[in-house]
């Protein structure tokens, strides 16, 4: 089927829809979802066990629809510390691919590495709020999601990235060569819980773990300035009272920790769920009062 006869104006998701029809029927063709996930070269989709018989046809269509090299199915929940996605490969080969965003290189294997792209407002505000010479760090780096932004803020920023996943850490050390800020940034392996960082030497910590990353705010507050500093907590709530709860759980978190905040304010990122909330809490920290 020629793609310029059907014009430009015909989302990639009708077309799919249209070619998949031709071949199982209308009936069975109305429950291909028309959401899906583009990273570079892959594609991720998430469709419904009913259409298992058919993944690998509609694998085949989408990737000759939108010219990319390999099509994934997710086939569970990312779930655990590593946060290892559960995908099926379903069309095509190479999983490895690069994501530019805002001007920052992101090279991952999509079947080993998760990558969200509703995180992409995060991403980038990482880099507008970090002041250049500020000393930054980020205990779930991942493949550099907030620390190589932060980085590019000044060449005077310093932040140290720590990421447990050995997979997820190669591909941290590879994107901060490929960005150019070898110089600003050190990888770290290890469990945040364990590896030395010191203590009273950062003046903002990123806390980017989903579904939250409250327990881990003592070990956060310990490593700000005695001055204070700032926290950019994530965590998920429910929906109706998203922000207000996150606040209350992040205010709570930092008192136990001896901290004191100075001031809170909730984000919301994106939907998690049903009737749950992807939240960040943006906590300035200082001392507790005498």
């Amino acid at each position: 089927m020629d793609r310029r006869a059907r014009g430009p104006s015909v989302p990639p998701a009708e077309r799919v829809r249209s070619r998949f029809a031709e071949r199982v029927g209308a009936e069975i063709a109305r429950e291909l979802p028309s959401g899906y996930q583009r990273m570079g070269r892959v594609l991720l989709l998430r469709l419904p066990p009913a259409l298992r018989p058919h993944f690998g046809t509609i694998g085949e269509i989408w990737r000759e629809e939108l010219g990319v090299a390999t099509v994934l199915v997710r086939t569970g929940p990312i779930e655990g510390e590593l946060r290892a996605p559960h995908v099926e490969r379903v069309a095509g080969d190479p999983t490895e691919t690069e994501v530019v965003e805002h001007g920052v290189r992101w090279q991952f294997d999509a079947a080993r590495v998760m990558f969200a792209a509703g995180n992409r407002t995060e991403r980038l505000r990482a880099r507008r709020i970090v002041r250049p010479g500020e000393s930054v760090v980020d205990l779930f780096a991942g493949i550099g999601y907030f620390a190589i932004p932060a980085a590019l803020s000044g060449p005077a920023t310093r932040v140290r990235a720590v990421e447990k996943n050995p997979v997820a850490y190669d591909y941290l050390v590879r994107n901060i060569e490929r960005n150019g800020v070898t110089d600003r940034v050190t990888p770290i392996l290890g469990d945040n819980r364990d590896v030395a960082l010191e203590p009273g030497s950062a003046d903002r910590v990123f806390l980017g773990y989903l579904p939250s990353a409250i327990p881990w705010v003592g070990r956060a507050a310990e490593l700000l300035r005695p001055t204070g500093g700032t926290l950019h907590v994530h965590t998920v709530a429910d929906a109706r009272e998203a922000r207000s709860t996150a606040e209350a759980e992040v205010r709570s978190a930092v008192t136990e920790a001896g901290g004191r905040c100075a001031s809170l304010v909730a984000r919301e990122v994106k939907p998690y769920g049903p009737g749950r909330t992807h939240v960040v809490v943006d906590a300035v920290v200082g001392p507790p009062r005498a």
